[in-house]
């Protein structure tokens, strides 16, 4: 059952929205103890997927892992609802495979809406829209609703999604709104202004949704889901095989497409003037496609299923902006498409987000101690980097309301820490997406360890039972184990082992080797070395494929400790907020601005701004090794 918002009630924390980030916040925030409320515009929307019906992807994959291993819901919710899983960059080193599925769009928001409302304590629901966060002395206490309803709180969360100051565009239409037929947040993005943020506009959008039973996938090559689906949740030991999964299908556009688009272009509000706001660079609309990349003769369209009881499809790869009609004729235009009817038109949105440097590393503002902000308004784009996000803030506003100290995952960590790291050192000028190559140490920050790496955390917060907290100790002990073991056995050279070498073009064996030295050879795998392993054990497959990894990648992966660990001590240098740089000796005036607008709060952070040198870092050393009793 929900609980209803009761009048004259104080929340330790009040989280604004019912999207990833927002269901991700007011869930741990209650889970760590905070009497918590969740405001959004209604409760049917709690949970919504509102664009493409799938969790993970590359470098997002890696995200829902360590939600997951935090105490977050994401990973539980996609495996629940998943109709098909895939294993991306599987052909590439263990470093950069990422998981994503297509999840069931209704059954995905029924699942949170459960959680959320019928399964957790501490976790109040109220309906309603916010116009203004209420704060004094620079520290928020409360908010105000537009029915002139004031809630008092400790701390707050802010996740509006697209609907600060939203604003759709189909073709020549525009119109106020957060997501389609649903109203936007003006006087909340007002009330921020006024309280001195500065926000910027970004633009995102969407592709038509068609009906499955119009569509001809006989014209379509079609994609299964992996024959064995791997969850994202460390708590899914394996997906039911009773679990229906679904293939997706792949058709592309053609010159006949091209042409319309490009005969309707002065249509589109991206290339009519109508939008001047940054759209998200690495999933453009089509009318981008064209511009950007004009000497492709076709874009791929991937038809993905939106549910088992659902038949419509979502087509990704053509979002727009474009009128109903000329979406009518570009996607009769593509095979497979030529009698698809469109249920819904695509649009596109823009909508306001803050500087995200105005943040602290834990996501509360600069300027109002206890307002944190998570998800799109930061200037992130996708499900999994708001979820990322809101779980942060929520933990920080549980942490802040128990006066302990914040939460900060740092680049070496996590990917969610490459992520929060760079949105508030560098800021974004663009909707910010997550990629593994955005992590320079994803050696040792991987999918398949995101629980060694998180336990700690979670446990520490009351996030992870004791004994699944072991069971990861546990695990982790007989992979070293292993690891050991296959160092120690030496097996001299012989017959059977040359044969297995010489099956994968390797070289045979001349001296004693340890196993460990065999399987670092390219082409060896843990199974074919087994035989030869005094201590045989019948290991499970993730534990397995640990071993094999960690052995391969060895030096590489020792190195990268190392690069770590000299730039390590730096995040430990504590930078005061209200630090005068222009009273710091030897600094340019470009860095002490440099300094001043981001105002770093450790000497990491502060070495990765751009255009900050290493001498400027060793002078801000020295200087607060100096001064650190009277700066304190």
């Amino acid at each position: 059952m929900i609980q209803f918002f009761k009048r004259k009630s104080v929340y330790d924390c009040i989280v604004i929205g019912g999207g990833h980030a927002g269901c991700e916040a007011a869930l741990v925030a209650s889970r760590m103890g905070l009497k918590t409320m969740m405001i959004n515009l209604t409760f049917e929307t709690v949970g919504e997927m509102s664009c493409n019906p799938a969790i993970g992807g590359v470098g997002k994959g890696q995200l829902v892992k360590e939600i997951d291993a935090l105490g977050g819901e994401m990973g539980k919710a996609a495996d629940k609802t998943a109709i098909q899983f895939r294993r991306l960059n599987a052909s590439k080193g263990q470093a950069v495979h990422s998981s994503r599925c297509q999840s069931d769009r209704k059954k995905y928001r029924i699942y949170m809406q459960k959680v959320v409302s019928a399964q957790q304590e501490n976790l109040t629901f109220k309906q309603g829209k916010v116009v203004e966060i209420l704060v004094k002395k620079s520290k928020v206490y409360g908010i105000r609703t537009e029915e002139g309803e004031i809630v008092y709180c400790k701390t707050v969360v802010l996740t509006p999604g697209t609907f600060l100051n939203g604003k759709i565009h189909i073709g020549p239409k525009t119109f106020p709104s957060g997501r389609i037929n649903e109203s936007n947040s003006t006087c909340l993005a007002n009330n921020l202004q006024s309280l001195g943020f500065d926000l910027m506009s970004f633009k995102t959008g969407t592709p038509a949704r068609i009906d499955g039973k119009s569509i001809d996938f006989s014209k379509m090559t079609r994609q299964d889901s992996d024959e064995t689906p791997m969850p994202f949740s460390f708590s899914t030991k394996e997906v039911p095989k009773t679990q229906k999964l679904l293939p997706c299908y792949i058709t592309t556009t053609n010159k006949k497409t091209h042409d319309i688009i490009r005969a309707n272009m002065h249509l589109s509000p991206m290339y009519s003037g109508k939008i001047q706001s940054t759209g998200v660079r690495y999933c453009p609309s089509i009318e981008d496609k064209l511009v950007k990349f004009s000497a492709k003769d076709t874009h791929q369209v991937f038809l993905e299923p939106e549910g088992l009881d659902d038949d419509l499809y979502y087509p990704n790869g053509i979002s727009t902006g474009l009128p109903e009609k000329v979406q009518e004729k570009f996607v009769h235009s593509i095979k497979g498409l030529e009698k698809a009817k469109i249920v819904r038109y695509g649009y596109s949105i823009e909508h306001d987000v803050i500087d995200s440097t105005q943040l602290t590393p834990f996501l509360e503002t600069k300027k109002i101690k206890g307002f944190f902000c998570a998800g799109q308004i930061n200037g992130t784009t996708g499900y999994e980097e708001a979820a990322a996000q809101g779980l942060v803030a929520g933990i920080n506003a549980a942490l802040k309301v128990k006066e302990k100290e914040p939460f900060v995952l740092g680049r070496e960590e996590a990917y969610i820490g490459v992520l929060i790291d760079d949105l508030i050192t560098k800021g974004t000028e663009e909707p910010y997406r997550m990629f593994t190559s955005r992590v320079e140490h994803r050696l040792v920050v991987r999918e398949d360890n995101a629980d060694r790496r998180m336990c700690e955390y979670s446990y520490q917060f009351g996030l992870m039972t004791k004994e699944d907290y072991e069971e990861v100790k546990k695990k982790y002990a007989v992979i070293q184990e292993e690891i050991d073991h296959l160092k120690k056995v030496r097996i001299a050279p012989c017959k059977e082992i040359d044969e297995v070498l010489c099956a994968q073009q390797s070289a045979p064996l001349r001296n004693v080797t340890a196993l460990s030295n065999i399987l670092k050879r390219p082409g060896i795998s843990y199974q074919m070395i087994a035989p030869f392993n005094g201590n045989l054990k019948n290991l499970p497959k993730e534990i397995i494929d640990q071993v094999e990894y960690e052995l391969k990648y060895e030096g590489f992966i020792q190195q990268q400790r190392k690069n770590i660990e000299r730039f390590k001590y730096l995040e430990y240098i504590k930078i005061p907020l209200n630090l005068d740089y222009t009273s710091v000796p030897g600094l340019s005036m470009e860095i002490q601005q440099k300094l001043k607008r981001f105002t770093p709060t450790t000497l990491g952070q502060a070495h990765r701004i751009s255009g900050v040198t290493p001498s400027a870092i060793s002078i801000l050393m020295v200087y607060l090794k100096k001064n650190i009793s009277s700066l304190n």
